[in-house]
C-alpha cells in the first residue's frame, strides 16, 4: 500500500470495537508517511510542520482542521508563530489505527 493508496481511503468509525495496531503493523504503515514519528509507547504517531509566518501557519492548521473534520478523526495540536505539531491516537483503543495513517496521508499530500 503506497501513500497514495491512504489517501484514496476514509476513516471508519471507531468506538472501541478494534485491537489497536500492532509493533509490526505500525512498522509497516510509518515508512507510507513523510517524517512522522513513532511515540515510546507505539501509541501516536507525530509531525512538526514549519512555515515562513504566522499566516501561513494558520492556513495549514485551517486545512488540517478541515480534513479531521471530514474524517471524524482529530488530532491534537500545538501551534506557533511558524509551526504547528500534529499528533495522531486513536483515543477509543489506547493506540494507532488505520484512520490516523489515512489523516497522516492526507495531510502529507498538502
Amino acid at each position: 500500500m503506497s501513500t497514495c493508496d491512504l489517501t484514496d481511503k476514509n476513516c471508519k468509525p471507531c468506538e472501541g470495537s478494534v485491537a489497536p495496531y500492532t509493533k509490526d503493523e505500525i512498522t509497516t504503515m510509518l515508512p507510507k508517511l513523510h517524517s512522522w514519528h513513532l511515540s515510546e509507547a507505539n501509541k501516536a504517531i507525530s509531525n512538526q510542520f514549519k512555515f515562513k509566518d504566522f499566516y501561513k501557519t494558520m492556513a495549514f492548521v485551517n486545512v488540517v482542521a478541515w480534513i479531521a473534520n471530514a474524517e471524524g478523526h482529530h488530532p491534537d495540536l500545538k501551534v506557533g508563530y511558524d509551526y504547528c505539531d500534529i499528533l495522531y491516537t486513536t483515543h477509543a483503543i489506547d493506540g494507532l489505527s488505520e484512520n490516523d495513517f489515512i489523516c497522516a496521508a492526507k495531510i502529507d499530500a498538502l
